[in-house]
């Protein structure tokens, strides 16, 4: 299943109507990243992604005005700096309450950093009354460089499809469809495990080897010309094929810079046991470790996790 949208609302001091009473709580969702068209960055089209919302996990914020500052709760150190930095570029030097009770879990390959920052700007926007977008949060909080995925899901949810970036932009919105109500997917964690992160990232991409032309534009108009329209069809196998077969490349490409097609051997070994059952959409979302698999139904879903739990 999939969320929508990031869920905004605010709530007030009944007996003042003072501002600074106000309180604003933000609630944005995990996404899973399928891979690049492009994973080297190095084409005349760079990057380009594909990707889907989640309804699951969470992260979960509240914003207020305070006498002093007090950020605590889940990944408070990073919120602390993204509500720091964000007040910093604006002018803006009020104290702050910020409590974050819920968080996508870090380093998972969820798109945990982009959501908080995210969470974090929309409550800081709504609180303060700005007039900024999604894409000008991540810009100033130096997210989204490579992948739209994480910016276009927090605005609308769904199966979508970036552009990368274009003239010193941040990725644009090529495509989004719904996710069919009815599938699911399976979500494999390793807490033992993370994925390749900051200097260790960058380094990765940078030693990676160019890619080619024809390869980045056929995975593209594999994902336009049949993935995606299989979710506007509900036909779940051309999809299940085509994210499976998206997955390949990246496991393969990746595979020097992650020790292997999975970053997790634990998640691996779930993933081959559902694959040895005829599973084909399954894989790892970006550097993982947490892997995936889809199910057209509740009932092949909870086949699916007898299965992996074995």
């Amino acid at each position: 299943m999939e969320t929508t949208l990031a869920e905004l609302s605010h709530s007030h001091d009944q007996n003042s109507g003072e501002t600074r009473n106000r309180t604003v709580f933000v609630a944005t969702t995990a996404r899973l990243h399928f891979g690049f068209f492009d994973p080297s960055g190095r084409t005349a089209q760079p990057f380009g992604s594909f990707g889907l919302s989640l309804d699951q996990p969470w992260t979960r914020l509240t914003l207020q005005h305070a006498d002093q500052n007090l950020v605590t709760g889940h990944e408070a150190d990073r919120a602390a700096r993204y509500l720091a930095k964000l007040a910093e570029a604006h002018g803006i030097y009020r104290t702050y309450r910020l409590d974050v009770s819920e968080a996508i879990p870090p380093h998972a390959g969820l798109g945990s950093g982009t959501q908080l920052a995210l969470a974090v700007g929309a409550a800081f926007r709504a609180l303060e009354g700005l007039q900024l977008s999604a894409p000008e949060i991540a810009g100033k909080l130096g997210r989204g460089a490579r992948s739209g995925i994480g910016i276009a899901t927090f605005e609308a949810g769904g199966a979508v499809l970036d552009s990368g970036p274009r003239d010193g932009g941040l990725p644009l919105l090529v495509a989004r469809v719904p996710f069919p109500a009815h599938w699911r997917t399976l979500l494999i964690f390793d807490p033992q495990s993370k994925g390749l992160d900051g200097a260790d990232e960058v380094a990765a991409f940078e030693t990676a080897p160019a890619y080619s032309e024809e390869a980045r534009a056929a995975l593209e108009q594999r994902v336009l010309e049949r993935a995606l329209p299989a979710l506007d069809n509900e036909n779940f196998g051309v999809f299940c094929e085509e994210v499976g077969h998206l997955q390949a490349r990246m496991g393969a490409y990746f595979a020097p810079s992650q020790g292997g097609i999975f970053t997790s051997p634990r998640v691996g070994a779930v993933l081959e046991a559902l694959r040895a059952d005829g599973v084909t959409g399954l894989g790892q979302s970006s550097w993982g470790p947490t892997g995936f698999a889809f199910a057209d139904s509740q009932a092949e879903a909870e086949r699916m996790l007898a299965i992996a739990s074995e």
